[in-house]
């Protein structure tokens, strides 16, 4: 079943609209404790289907969202290593996180492993690794599961340090280590990729502080502004970011994911920012015009060329999500929509998000990864057309829930669903777009695309 409306000759056309305020939670919603112990719990099913006696997770300071996901310690500075055991958890952290690993609020035993501390910091009051790692049970005969980042094509693969891997297989035989990431990351029933309502309304408040502040940034972006003063305007509180903040016009904008500089902004010019913290991503692109007649006559057809067909294209991406679609069928929509070598598109069109921008991608041609309740998506759907067309973005959140979790998230967080509520109602009868009841939009911004940044009242819509 697809949303009302998907799939038919709709149009996009520019017209003006005001962007309402749809508002945002009042305080940084609090994963509880007894959460964490269902997650450790949840893996331990996972660890006993595979065979798996013991469970090792490595995490750095990029790196780090399974680790918080399965205990909420963050490792700060340095390198940390959890290993899951039948029935405890034990946490190694060097010098500086020995403190924060211990006001976790999943209770995990501790070893100070100073190897992880920074460069010519102590070392002389740690065991072995190789100690420690028997000491919670990784010895010889042990079914070790790595867990780093990512999943490859050979079960040996790793992207934990080797001297790690190297100690792991060391303690319990080469042939029992295998990587086992796809229990957490798996696209289709990874534990990462499945959202409780607590989570939700994590993901829900990051979603409204990104796009807010993305929505303040274009209505008071000038030319004349530094890139560094325009960042500003996101407003940015501190909360971890799961990506660099990126914002460049100019030149630099077509080369994407740039940090901003102190070069002006200039009317004309290309332009393009990126806002993540943990749970949430907000981007828009296009030019720093008030229309279409201050950009060169050659590219004046900027958006019945690119801007619109590609809108249409994200429409009907939105309108065909709903439990039980098919990755396969998303990307055909965008293959068929934007075959064109023009839009150049070529990565994912949509991928699953949670503390880490990009979790996975249940998105690519023939997939057959189905969507479940509790997936939470990102609309990355990005031309890249190397031209002097520059491109288009309007990615942001959803997140997909059954009738039961709908009924537990209107319960649990009133607010929250009447802030969905909001932005359904807008998106139908304003933009146009059609979600299925199953389809949760995060972001105060989704479907909002403005392709003139110095008119960002004039939308596209398809209504």
């Amino acid at each position: 079943m697809r949303g009302q409306g998907a799939g038919t000759a709709r149009r996009a056309r520019l017209t003006t609209l005001e962007l309402p305020n749809f508002g945002a939670p009042a305080i940084e919603p609090e994963l509880p404790a007894d959460l964490f112990v269902q997650r450790v719990d949840e893996l331990r099913r996972g660890m006993r289907q595979r065979g798996l006696d013991r469970v090792v997770v490595y995490a750095d300071r990029e790196h780090s969202a399974s680790l918080s996901f399965l205990t909420g310690f963050d490792p700060r500075f340095e390198e940390a290593l959890l290993v899951v055991g039948p029935d405890d958890v034990a946490i190694l952290v060097g010098n500086e996180c020995w403190a924060t690993a211990g006001a976790a609020p999943l209770t995990m035993r501790r070893h100070l492993f100073q190897d992880f501390s920074l460069p010519s910091q102590p070392r002389h009051k740690s065991l072995p690794l190789s100690e420690i790692l028997a000491g919670e049970g990784i010895v010889q005969g042990s079914r070790v599961g790595l867990i780093g980042w990512k999943t490859y094509s050979q079960p040996w693969m790793s992207d934990a340090p080797a001297y790690i891997v190297d100690t792991v297989r060391g303690n319990a035989n080469a042939d029992n280590v295998v990587n086992a990431t796809a229990l957490l990351n798996d696209a289709q029933d990874g534990l990462r990729v499945i959202n409780g309502p607590e989570q939700i309304a994590y993901l829900e408040w990051a979603s409204c502080h990104v796009s807010d502040g993305i929505r303040n940034l274009l209505l008071n972006l000038q030319p004349g502004m530094t890139e560094h003063e325009a960042v500003a305007l996101l407003g940015w509180n501190g909360a971890p970011l799961s990506c660099h903040l990126m914002l460049t016009a100019g030149p630099r904008a077509r080369n994407g994911l740039l940090s901003p500089s102190d070069r002006a902004i200039a009317r004309g010019d290309p332009f393009t920012t990126a806002y993540g913290i943990w749970g949430a991503l907000t981007c828009r692109a296009g030019f720093v015009v008030a229309d279409e007649t201050e950009l060169p006559e050659a590219i004046r057809d900027y958006v019945p060329k690119l801007v619109g067909p590609y809108f249409e294209a994200v429409v009907e991406w939105l309108e065909a999500l709903h439990m039980g679609q098919t990755g396969g069928t998303l990307s055909e929509i965008i293959a068929r929509r934007l075959r064109d070598p023009f839009f150049g598109i070529f990565l994912n069109p949509g991928h699953q998000i949670h503390l880490d921008e990009w979790v996975n991608s249940p998105v690519w041609p023939d997939s057959p990864v189905q969507l479940r309740s509790g997936m939470a998506l990102q609309v990355d759907i990005i031309p890249a057309t190397g031209t002097d067309y520059f491109t288009s973005n309007i990615e942001d959140g959803v997140a997909l829930a059954d009738e039961s979790l709908r009924r537990q998230l209107a319960l649990q967080y009133p607010e929250l669903w009447q802030r969905v509520t909001s932005r359904r109602q807008f998106m139908a009868n304003q933009l146009g777009i059609n979600l299925h009841p199953d389809v949760l939009p995060l972001s105060n911004m989704t479907g909002y695309l403005s392709p003139f940044l110095l008119q960002p009242d004039r939308a596209l819509t398809v209504a």
